[in-house]
C-alpha cells in the first residue's frame, strides 16, 4: 500500500499544489502516471474547474490526472485506476458523493492491492477509519461515517494551535480531547499545514518542516517532527 495524505493544497502566497508538487512527483515515480482524480469535495466551484487546476500542477511534474465525473461508470474507472487522487474542500459532501457513487470500498479495495493514493485535507480525511475529526461544517447528509480505514487513526488536517484573536469559541485541541473523551480507543494525528503523512514499504513517515500533534486519550499530546518514528500509529491496523 502505498499512501500520500497531506494537510492541505496551498500555502499562503503559493499556486495551488505548489509545495507538495515534488513529493507528489517522487511518490509517483519517473513513469508517467495517468490518475484518477475524486472532486466530489467541490462544493462552490465546478468540477471541470478544480480537474483542470489539479492538471495543471501534475502536469508541471510529468504526471495526469482524469476526473471521475467524465466516466458513465465511476466504479468501473476506480476499477482501472492507476492511481487515484482525492482532492479537498469538503469532507461531508466528499463522503456524501463517494457513498452515492459507491465507491468507497473499491478505492479500498484497489488501494490495498498496491495502487497509490494520494489525498489532501478532505482527501486525507476519507482515507481514516471515520471523518469524524474534519474541521468541515456537516453542509450533508454522508449516509454513515464510516471512510476507508487505510490507516487505523484519525487525521486533523489544518490543525491550528490557536484560536484568532477574539474568537471566544473552543481551540482545535479542545474539540480533539471532547472526540477523544467519547472514542479513547482511537488515535488522532494533528496534521499542520504544510506537512503530510507518507506510507511505503510498510513505513509511515512525516514529510514537513512542521511538527505533528498526536492525541491519546489519557496522555499528553506529544509533538513528533520528520525524523521520529511515526509506525507505532499502524500497531492498530485492521
Amino acid at each position: 500500500m502505498k499512501l500520500l495524505l497531506i494537510s492541505n493544497s496551498t500555502m499562503q502566497g503559493e499556486l495551488y499544489l505548489n509545495y507538495p508538487k515534488t513529493e507528489i512527483k517522487n511518490f509517483l515515480g519517473l513513469k508517467k502516471v495517468h490518475a484518477l482524480f475524486i472532486p466530489y469535495a467541490a462544493v462552490t466551484f465546478s468540477y471541470d474547474l478544480y480537474e483542470s487546476k489539479v492538471e495543471e500542477r501534475f502536469a508541471e511534474i510529468g504526471h495526469y490526472i482524469t476526473s471521475i465525473h467524465h466516466f458513465p461508470d465511476p466504479v468501473k474507472a476506480v476499477q482501472e485506476a492507476e492511481a487515484i487522487v482525492v482532492g479537498g474542500g469538503n469532507t461531508w459532501q466528499l463522503v456524501r458523493m463517494m457513498q452515492n457513487n459507491g465507491i468507497m470500498s473499491a478505492i479500498r479495495e484497489k488501494v490495498l492491492e498496491g495502487v497509490p493514493y494520494i489525498g489532501w485535507s478532505a482527501g486525507a480525511n476519507v482515507a481514516c477509519p471515520t471523518l469524524r475529526t474534519t474541521n468541515d461544517m456537516p453542509i450533508v447528509d454522508p449516509l454513515g461515517f464510516d471512510c476507508m480505514n487505510l490507516v487505523p487513526f484519525q487525521i486533523n488536517p489544518h490543525y491550528l494551535d490557536y484560536n484568532p484573536e477574539g474568537h471566544g469559541g473552543e481551540t482545535r485541541e479542545q474539540r480533539i480531547l471532547e472526540f477523544l473523551e467519547i472514542n479513547p480507543e482511537i488515535t488522532v494525528v494533528g496534521l499542520r499545514e504544510g506537512t503530510m503523512l507518507k506510507y511505503e514499504a510498510d513505513q509511515l513517515r512525516l514529510i514537513g518542516n512542521f511538527s505533528a500533534r498526536i492525541f491519546r486519550k489519557g496522555s499528553e499530546p506529544l509533538e513528533l517532527n520528520a525524523n521520529d518514528d511515526f509506525n507505532f500509529l499502524l500497531q492498530n491496523r485492521i
